[in-house]
């Protein structure tokens, strides 16, 4: 077989299993034929093959277990810590389809623990929402948030079934600072059931706390299974 035969086969290879991956028809955890048997269906070497499968480990979409095969890896999605990410943007980088749906709102008076965590007065008035939202068909987030109507009274009407309420509070209040906190749990059961995962599971928490120039805008918690989710700080040198 001469060298330019061989590149092009193992680009093919290198595609055509990519696209099967990204199309979902083989999903998370499937096992890729063994190299054996995709030099047959290419007609190559395994050589070949096995380059083909290199790359493919070494761009995520796969992963190589000694003696077991390879398998299609779970996707990964990943956020800066410091900014405020959009989970439909985080699920469409990964090439799956994106969905969300209101699981609960309601709109009440703010409890002690609403008060803590939304750094409101007493009395006050929110929306208190669940989100699940979906890539691939697959619960990937949960989303729990509480809004102050004080300062988005605007709140009090939106039904959030086209926008989510991250985009939508985006959209509708500027904010001036934001507090975020980062921490691993094992789901209990309500989140279990809502990421349709076995309770127990670890599971990634991000809190964030934002404020605008009038007042308190939302606190919301975003629970992701550990495996589907990583964040990335960039930084520099302090000043000397």
């Amino acid at each position: 077989m001469n060298q330019s035969k061989d590149t092009t086969l193992h680009q093919r290879i290198v595609s055509d299993i990519e696209g099967r991956i990204v199309s979902g028809e083989w999903p998370p955890g499937h096992r890729i034929p063994f190299e054996v048997d995709l030099s047959k269906e290419y007609d190559c070497s395994r050589m070949t093959v096995n380059k083909a499968l290199t790359q493919l480990a070494k761009a995520g979409l796969i992963e190589r277990r000694k003696k077991s095969g390879s398998f299609v890896t779970q996707p990964q999605a990943q956020s800066a810590v410091l900014e405020i990410h959009d989970i439909r943007a985080e699920v469409q980088s990964l090439n799956l389809a994106y969905s969300f749906a209101v699981s609960r709102r309601e709109q009440r008076k703010a409890k002690p623990d609403d008060i803590r965590r939304l750094d409101v007065a007493p009395g006050s008035s929110v929306v208190d929402l669940a989100c699940i939202h979906q890539a691939g068909g697959r619960p990937f987030c949960l989303e729990e948030r509480l809004i102050s109507l004080s300062t988005v009274p605007e709140a009090a009407d939106a039904n959030f079934s086209e926008t989510a309420p991250g985009a939508w509070l985006i959209n509708q209040i500027p904010w001036s600072s934001a507090e975020h906190r980062i921490q691993a749990v094992s789901a209990g059961s309500d989140e279990a059931a809502a990421l349709d995962i076995p309770r127990n599971t670890a599971c990634l928490v991000v809190e964030r706390r934002t404020w605008s120039n009038v007042g308190p805008v939302t606190h919301v918690r975003f629970t992701y299974p550990g495996d589907r989710h990583a964040l990335v700080a960039r930084f520099t040198p302090a000043s000397q």
